[in-house]
């Protein structure tokens, strides 16, 4: 069962004071965010959190504006059945955000597919038992709609991809596709048998400013192009996006709203390769940018995500998608998860910044015929130069041909 933590009062007798409603995965990219916009609007937040004795994930939300008064840390894991029982009880909304994002694992069935669903069901039946939900909200992804093997001009909240395309396929994130394309239905369908108001919404590729304190996984595909994560370029071939603080307004908006049902679309702008990349070289002449893709056509068409659902009911997108990445790239660089420029001349930088504590820049080191890199480092592309060899020259002092690439740890060089 859930174990409160650090529990917090709420003012007692003001009319401003709402909830209280539970936000699941609330120290990540959007739980995080919508905890502040919750804070802002004047909820009792409950925070469901994996491990609330983990500052480096907590502290951002306890450090919130209001967050004294009116947040509350709660212990539970989708692994863990009946984890969200105790934060439910008594609270007005759930919105259920909280997802694993492990594009690698080695064993996704297990370590993303059946956790994502198992703790969908596990906190409908949690609601359900409460008797005092009025809403849930949950968190879906432009994943559970246009994947599959032909890509349509336009997409909405009527159509579902195709999980059996990509558990064959086996596409950069198949097991996150397939997870929440089945976790939704799921729900969906309990939430119709047992009486109980469930909304969908839809992000496409969410960017923008953030609290956490790593890289949060939509950045690091929205980002690709900066840190030269090639495997990532398929999911930016054609793609839509949606600022973070304009996802956080909606799930609000979509909560309040008397007349919201079924699944909205949340996607304000759309975009293909070609384009992000002419933009990004543009406001960003700092950063080393592709302007070729092998195997991607170069005469793309954009592929629209439709949110007139959303739209029809009065809401409205404040940014654009070059907010979308000023905002990401300033948070990043401030928190030293990708360097301010490339390293056409100074090469390829080892530092504690930024790629953060442990790493091995010294001469001995590379003496070792090892390059130490630290496992939160996201890419060492951008400081290299590929040749048909497949290896790659890393350009500084020492002078290396890196012969294998990972996301951290030792390369042989």
């Amino acid at each position: 069962m859930g174990e409160v933590v650090a529990p917090r009062q709420a003012t007692e007798g003001g009319a401003s004071v709402k909830g209280p409603v539970v936000v699941t995965g609330a120290s990540g990219f959007l739980g995080s965010w919508l905890v502040m916009k919750l804070l802002q609007a004047g909820y009792t937040v409950r925070a469901t959190v994996r491990d609330p004795s983990n500052a480096v994930k907590t502290k951002p939300l306890l450090d919130l504006p209001g967050a004294t008064e009116r947040l509350s840390l709660w212990k539970a894991d989708l692994a863990e059945e009946g984890s969200f029982d105790d934060a439910i009880r008594g609270c007005t909304g759930v919105f259920h955000v909280a997802t694993p994002m492990d594009f690698e694992s080695k064993d996704p069935e297990n370590e993303v597919i059946k956790p994502t669903v198992q703790g969908m069901m596990s906190i409908m039946r949690a609601c359900k038992e409460a008797g005092t939900v009025r809403r849930i909200v949950f968190t879906s992804s432009a994943g559970t709609v246009n994947i599959e093997e032909r890509q349509r001009p336009v997409y909405d909240q009527d159509n579902w991809s195709d999980v059996d395309f990509c558990q064959r396929v086996k596409m950069t994130g198949w097991m996150y596709f397939v997870s929440k394309s089945l976790a939704e239905k799921a729900a969906m369908a309990y939430a119709a048998e047992h009486g109980l108001d469930f909304i969908s919404i839809i992000p496409t590729l969410v960017v923008g400013p953030f609290l956490s304190a790593g890289m949060p996984p939509s950045l690091i595909t929205a980002l690709a192009l900066v840190t030269g994560n090639e495997p990532h370029y398929s999911i930016l071939k054609q793609v839509q996006f949606v600022h973070l603080d304009d996802l956080c307004d909606a799930h609000l908006f979509l909560f309040e709203h008397p007349a919201a049902a079924g699944r909205y679309v949340c996607s304000s702008h759309d975009a293909t390769i070609h384009g992000l990349a002419a933009m990004l070289r543009d406001r960003y002449p700092e950063y080393d940018i592709q302007d070729r893709f092998p195997g991607i056509e170069d005469d793309l068409q954009p592929v629209h995500f439709s949110s007139k659902k959303l739209l029809d009911h009065g809401f409205t997108f404040k940014y654009t998608v070059e907010d979308m990445f000023d905002a990401a790239i300033r948070t990043c660089r401030e928190k030293g998860l990708i360097p301010p420029r490339h390293g056409r001349s100074g090469g390829l930088c080892l530092s504690a910044h930024p790629w953060r504590d442990g790493c091995d820049d010294s001469r001995a080191g590379f003496l070792r015929k090892k390059l130490q890199v630290h496992v939160d480092a996201i890419s060492i592309y951008p400081f290299m130069r590929r040749w048909q060899c497949g290896k790659f020259y890393v350009p500084n002092k020492h002078g290396l041909n890196v012969r294998s690439k990972s996301g951290g740890g030792q390369f042989d060089v």
